[in-house]
């Protein structure tokens, strides 16, 4: 039914809102500004390398366009100076690598395209005023297809593909400008001079001034999603069979370690794009020249190869068919062994390899995990479930056959950091970890990382390096 409204509420209606959005915009208006100053103030606390990028960018440009400022420098250049600047805006990068890329890059395009234009520009005034444009086209066209075909190929798209724009743009300004303008070797030779002194700039300022290596992010970044896999199989027992809820503990740090692989899944192309721009960077701290970077990219396959397992094998922890708890505490033990082992392999690899020392410790636990996955398979080869529903034995066994896979991933893992470690030179470790026989050493236990204890079936012998 339709509410009937005096036509003096229909008349003010209009005006009464007019009024109430006026008096709210002041509070919008504070809101607003109060969201924007919490995002920036959480932007720059969750890396404070930004904003001390952002100075640098303001410093670099700053001492850049003194050229305008000064007339003996402006008189030396001319407005061609601009381009100083320009080149300041587009190749000052984050990162050291980033910016000696794309500044070498530049550099040398424009110097090699200069040159060629220059010649193109020489060739075709041969051939008469009206023959010069007809040449002059055909080495545009020659010069485009033929470095922008170029770019298809893989390894010159990572690193040469901004050189290779810069090529097409400044032989295409060179020779076609020289067509109506006949000092085309004095433009070619500012244009490089000002490119050069701005891309020096960019490097000067972003080297010695708090210098941000994009080759120590990639090393800490494969670090940390090995740490991530290790956290979830830290946490993935105790959700599965329900310890912690039997227990009454509290689950959500469990659940935080649970959802952090996710990220590992998603880092194939930043690892790439940081690996090609550390091979730019020279040789710092104990990253020296020639550094196998190409490596690390093999180390993040192997572990995002893991982490598609752990995908599936999170799915079993929310999956609407679950095997009842009492089967599963069949294979409790040795699943959560292998889970616990395997977490212990890769937090011990993520460690030395952060710190870039070279030891073999995590191999202990890869046997360990080896151990309890064949005890695991005895237990899957008898008639353990006999009497139980088909349906309610699968997510278990599944479980259980993922685990045995991961164990496989992980050795993997370990070969290809052992692999590393050789090629760059990590430091020994000041001891090696080497499995023996049985002993009754502090009675068979050793202490785990959350202070309860374990059995162990050897013990450690420390040998020296």
């Amino acid at each position: 039914m339709e509410t009937l409204t005096s036509p003096q509420q229909q008349s003010s209606g209009p005006i009464t809102r007019g009024c109430q959005w006026f008096k709210a915009l002041p509070n919008q208006f504070c809101d607003k500004t109060m969201e924007i100053v919490r995002k920036t103030k959480k932007l720059g606390q969750d890396d404070p390398r930004r904003i001390v990028h952002s100075l640098k960018v303001g410093l670099a440009l700053t001492l850049v366009s003194l050229f305008y400022y000064f007339k003996p420098l402006y008189d030396g250049f001319g407005d061609s100076a601009m381009w100083a600047v320009l080149t300041v805006v587009v190749v000052l990068e984050f990162s050291v690598g980033a910016t000696l890329g794309k500044g070498f890059n530049r550099m040398l395009a424009t110097f090699v395209a200069g040159g060629l234009g220059v010649g193109a520009h020489c060739l075709a005034t041969l051939a008469g005023r009206k023959g010069e444009p007809i040449l002059i086209a055909t080495f545009v066209f020659i010069i485009a297809v033929i470095m922008t075909f170029m770019r298809f190929f893989p390894k010159m798209k990572a690193r040469y593909d901004y050189g290779l724009l810069i090529f097409i743009l400044t032989f295409c300004l060179v020779s076609v400008s020289g067509y109506r303008d006949d000092q085309v070797l004095k433009m070619a030779h500012e244009r490089f001079s000002t490119i050069l002194v701005g891309s020096c700039a960019s490097l000067i300022v972003c080297i010695c001034v708090c210098p941000v290596w994009i080759g120590e992010d990639l090393h800490n970044s494969v670090a940390t999603n090995m740490e991530k896999l290790g956290n979830f199989f830290q946490a993935f027992g105790d959700e599965y069979f329900e310890v912690s809820a039997e227990h009454g503990q509290s689950s959500e740090n469990n659940k935080s370690y649970l959802q952090g692989y996710r990220s590992v899944l998603t880092s194939k192309s930043s690892e790439e794009t940081m690996a090609n721009f550390a091979r730019w960077e020279p040789g710092h701290g104990p990253f020296g020249y020639r550094h196998p970077w190409k490596m690390y990219l093999k180390i993040g396959n192997l572990t995002r190869d893991c982490a598609y397992k752990v995908e599936a094998l999170n799915n079993y922890l929310n999956c609407k068919i679950q095997t009842p708890v009492e089967i599963r505490g069949k294979i409790q033990g040795q699943c959560k062994r292998v889970s616990l082992e395997c977490s212990r392999a890769l937090k011990e690899m993520a460690s030395t390899f952060r710190k870039m020392v070279r030891t073999r410790s995590a191999i202990v636990h890869i046997d360990s995990s080896k151990e309890a996955a064949e005890e695991l398979k005895t237990l899957l080869r008898t008639n353990l479930w006999e009497e139980a529903d088909l349906l309610e034995i699968v997510p278990a066994a599944s479980v259980a056959s993922l685990l045995l896979e991961i164990i496989e991933c992980i050795e993997k893992i370990s070969e290809a950091v052992n692999e590393l470690a050789k090629a760059a030179a990590f430091r020994n470790g000041n001891a090696t970890v080497l499995p023996e026989q049985p002993d009754s050493i502090h009675q068979g236990e050793v202490q785990n990382d959350s202070n309860t204890a374990m059995p162990v079936p050897h013990v450690a012998i420390i040998v020296a390096e």
